[in-house]
């Protein structure tokens, strides 16, 4: 069990009632796959992820990037078990989407591309503070989403 401080379970709050879901899910996740290219494999169904002005102009990849704000949600509603709130997303991704854990888009996605989207949104409210409870939260969403794997 993970234990937060005050300070990291306000911080982390505070960083969700300020972003706008839609917004940021959108930019993160067209970053990952444009930075990350090889992340494009496993979503193969969204059509033309040829270039960036297709992959940021692609109404599944938005889609997508809302659904993985609203699962990162989830993880900020139930601070106390991520592990358990995630088992069934990560019994997905390692069962049924065979995703690489080595290359876990999860990872890519949130210490990456979502800190740096968040950290542009944010501008001087994201200290190195803040910074460092935003990534713990991550850290333990994304080894919640890897337990199925080991």
């Amino acid at each position: 069990m993970v234990k937060w401080s005050d300070f990291e379970r306000a911080a982390i709050q505070d960083i969700f009632s300020k972003i706008d879901y839609d917004v940021v899910g959108r930019a993160a996740f067209s970053r990952c796959l444009i930075v990350y290219p090889w992340t494009q494999r496993y979503f193969g169904s969204f059509g033309n992820l040829y270039n960036a002005a297709a992959i940021t102009s692609n109404p599944k990849v938005a889609a997508h990037g809302k659904v993985i704000m609203a699962g990162l949600e989830k993880a900020l509603k139930n601070m106390d078990d991520i592990k358990t709130t995630y088992k069934d997303l990560s019994v997905l991704h390692s069962e049924k989407l065979q995703v690489d854990p080595d290359n876990f888009n999860v990872k890519l996605f949130s210490f990456y591309c979502l800190t740096i989207v968040v950290a542009g949104q944010m501008g001087a409210a994201f200290t190195p503070e803040v910074q460092g409870a935003f990534q713990k939260f991550l850290a333990v969403v994304v080894a919640s989403l890897r337990k199925q794997y080991y």
